[in-house]
């Protein structure tokens, strides 16, 4: 028995099927056998990009368009150099407090 694999798509891949839709004034159902992928598939990008162009993101779900991608990044960063603040912060306490400890 073989295992059927799942296709993965590229977000561009995403971004250019759900475009034909929205910008191209194809139906969901021509863009599907144009793109050769499934009904459904179309169906979730298409209100995926619409959802993103009107600012609702979703958690959980990658980010098809080029800006959702670069805001993610950077909420990504973000959050790294926040953490790496903290760190700084608690290392710079102890050290004050050990050379504090070595005055007395």
């Amino acid at each position: 028995m073989t295992k059927k694999t799942r296709a993965r798509y590229t977000p561009e891949f995403k971004l250019e099927s759900a475009q034909l839709v929205i910008d191209q004034g194809y139906s969901v159902r021509e863009a599907s056998k144009a793109m050769s992928v499934s009904l459904s598939s179309m169906d979730n990008w298409v209100r995926q990009l619409k959802n993103e162009r009107s600012g609702m993101t979703t958690s959980g779900v990658k980010p098809i368009s080029e800006e959702q991608r670069k805001i993610k990044a950077l909420e990504k960063q973000v959050k790294r150099l926040e953490l790496e603040k903290e760190i700084l912060k608690k290392a710079s306490a102890l050290l004050m407090s050990d050379s504090m400890n070595g005055l007395r």
